[in-house]
């Protein structure tokens, strides 16, 4: 019984309290009327407003934090949208980047349709380059479906680059002229005004992406950056196929004839594609 009484007290208390907070609430409400206010309504007045104040203020509180919240959320939001189109605009320019690169050359490999007008040619793509043979050889993707056949030349838009040395149907290896066990000499031709002195590639460096051209036995003096190229003697390379120029001209141990060395139009390193000859007779 005592405790049921206490329960009851308990909650007339709170009846009470509510509802002088809210008679509190509309007497304030009531005096905002355009008049002066007597003491007692001033003090009812003040009292009402600084409940209702009071009351509101961790109302108000919250708002203004989930307000912030809110914002900050907007905010990253707004940041992780922007970073995301930076990363795509950064990849959509590097993708610029290389289709520019590539057109580039594929321009350069189309230009040489005007100065092989003699020559049978045919457009390739390099496709695989080992890198323990990185100067060796590589594969293209043309073979003997596109009439490509053992020993046609092969260049790009810089100079020669090797000759075609296995064939399959679609695919075709290239030795490179930068092979440093290079086997077979290459009959080339040095210009010295209006004229030219012969000689044999023996070798390449690697480092320095020169040939070594042997066997010049005319007593002329070579000019350094004279141009060097193919001439078209045997039956692997075609005339006129630019190899490089002269950057230094010395004599064999001998004292017999000159030794010229002769930097490489091509960069090795940076070769995509290619194009394959044969002279057109045969």
């Amino acid at each position: 019984m005592y405790r049921k009484k206490q329960f009851e007290k308990r909650y007339l208390i709170i009846i009470g309290i509510a509802l002088v907070a809210i008679l509190l609430v509309v007497l304030s409400v009531a005096l905002t009327r355009d008049r002066n206010l007597s003491f007692p309504e001033k003090i009812i007045k003040d009292s009402g407003t600084f409940i209702v104040n009071i009351a509101s203020t961790p109302v108000n509180f919250i708002k203004g934090k989930l307000r912030e919240n809110k914002e900050k959320n907007d905010i990253y939001d707004k940041y992780k949208d922007l970073k995301d189109k930076e990363d795509n605009l950064n990849n959509i320019t590097a993708e610029n980047d290389d289709l520019k690169s590539e057109i580039k050359k594929l321009k350069k490999e189309l230009e040489l349709n005007t100065v092989l007008s003699d020559k049978v040619f045919t457009h390739a793509t390099i496709i695989n380059r080992n890198i323990d043979y990185w100067y060796e050889e590589v594969t293209i993707d043309k073979g003997s479906k596109s009439k490509i056949k053992k020993n046609m030349a092969v260049i790009n838009s810089d100079g020669l680059i090797g000759t075609v040395s296995k064939v399959s149907n679609y695919y075709s290896t290239v030795k490179l002229l930068a092979n440093e066990n290079m086997s077979d000499k290459i009959s080339v031709k040095i210009k010295v005004n209006d004229d030219y002195v012969y000689g044999l590639i023996s070798s390449y460096d690697a480092k320095t992406n020169s040939y070594t051209v042997e066997g010049i036995s005319e007593n002329i003096d070579i000019p350094k950056k004279a141009d060097v190229v193919t001439t078209g003697m045997g039956d692997t390379f075609p005339s006129g196929l630019f190899i490089g120029h002269v950057t230094k001209v010395t004599t064999d141990n001998f004292d017999l004839s000159k030794v010229a060395v002769v930097k490489s139009s091509v960069d090795f390193d940076k070769i995509d594609y290619v194009t394959v000859l044969k002279r057109g007779d045969k």
